[in-house]
């Protein structure tokens, strides 16, 4: 077997793994909205136990106004919140952006 035809077909492919792979990653995660089994995927070193973790600190003290706030749940480090800041959202439009408060309800008219 010779090495020509081995490097015609992996030349390519791995320079294209190389070019693509920061897009691997898919749109960041709102870890103020996302289910567990949506933690565990987007977050790099977050398994279903560490996701279930983060889950339940936010339904027990409300949403995450911060990044570094997931530093409070037991099992995520600063250096696992470091890894994947670009991947964590927290509100609606920027990554690390705090979520949008909800608008105040307008109060119903009288006589309807």
């Amino acid at each position: 077997m010779t090495l020509k035809p081995v490097l015609k077909t992996w030349i390519p492919t791995l320079a294209a793994m190389l070019l693509l792979s920061p897009f691997a990653h898919g749109e960041p995660v709102n870890v103020n909205t996302a289910d567990a089994t949506a933690l565990a995927k987007a977050l790099n070193g977050v398994g279903p136990a560490k996701a279930k973790a983060i889950v339940a600190y936010r339904d027990k003290n409300g949403p995450f106004k911060t990044v570094d706030q997931l530093a409070m749940v037991e099992g995520i480090t600063q250096k696992l919140i470091e890894r994947n800041r670009a991947d964590i959202k927290l509100g609606a439009d920027k990554p690390g952006a705090a979520a949008p408060a909800a608008p105040a309800a307008k109060p119903a008219k009288p006589g309807t």
